[in-house]
């Protein structure tokens, strides 16, 4: 497993404080992140991946400081939206595939290889050249793990990616994520979705508040909001 490291990790939006000095290490192969609305958490995600920048201190994967680094950590790290529409950018299913691969190099025949096996994958092959936009919720989901995953990351990040998914989809999707190889870390308020991952983190107000199993943070999380 990789490993992601905080240190003295300090961020705020204007005059408000969002991360108040957070220090952590990550090597668990799935974590999960919990916390109420505007505690910080998905600030906390989106710096895995350099999509937000400490103010203070410093954020590393596999020592890559994500600052100075950022195309090499994003390489490494796949980071999926809560709306897939943020991340859809292609006309249509198989192009928006592709297209995280355009700058790696492949020939034309590999990509169509790589693309046709994630569709497959993600149960989109029968979608391959239909409008990505006209995707249902659930399948543009779907779309977007294939897109991210098809890359090979050794990371992926899921910021809620359940939150606007009915309960058949919102399932499908847990049950994809908890199949990856990949190291994962997952933000969210459906708690059944990380009750068997390795650790548990609860953001509350910028520092974390519990960190353990999820027995424990869980149950920490829900007194927490009692």
């Amino acid at each position: 497993m990789s490993m992601i490291e905080f240190c003295g990790v300090r961020h705020g939006y204007g005059d408000r404080s969002v991360l108040k000095g957070i220090d952590l290490v990550l090597t668990e192969r799935r974590i999960g992140i919990v916390g109420a609305n505007g505690s910080g958490k998905s600030t906390l995600a989106r710096m895995v991946n350099g999509l937000v920048r400490p103010d203070n201190g410093t954020v590393t994967v596999d020592g890559l400081d994500v600052a100075r680094n950022g195309r090499e950590v994003r390489r490494r790290v796949g980071f999926v939206f809560t709306n897939p529409d943020s991340q859809i950018v292609m006309p249509t299913v198989a192009e928006d595939v592709a297209f995280t691969l355009r700058r790696r190099g492949l020939s034309k025949a590999d990509v169509a290889t790589r693309v046709a096996a994630a569709l497959e994958r993600f149960g989109l092959a029968g979608h391959a050249d239909h409008p990505a936009h006209r995707l249902s919720g659930g399948q543009k989901q779907l779309l977007a793990l294939a897109a991210v995953l098809v890359a090979e990351p050794a990371i992926v990040v899921a910021d809620e990616p359940t939150t606007l998914l009915d309960a058949r989809n919102t399932r499908r999707i847990g049950e994809l994520l908890g199949s990856l190889d990949q190291q994962l870390i997952v933000v969210t308020h459906q708690l059944e979705l990380i009750e068997g991952f390795d650790r548990v983190l609860v953001v509350d107000e910028g520092v974390i508040v519990a960190d353990g199993s999820p027995d424990e943070s869980l149950g920490a999380y829900r007194s927490l909001i009692a």
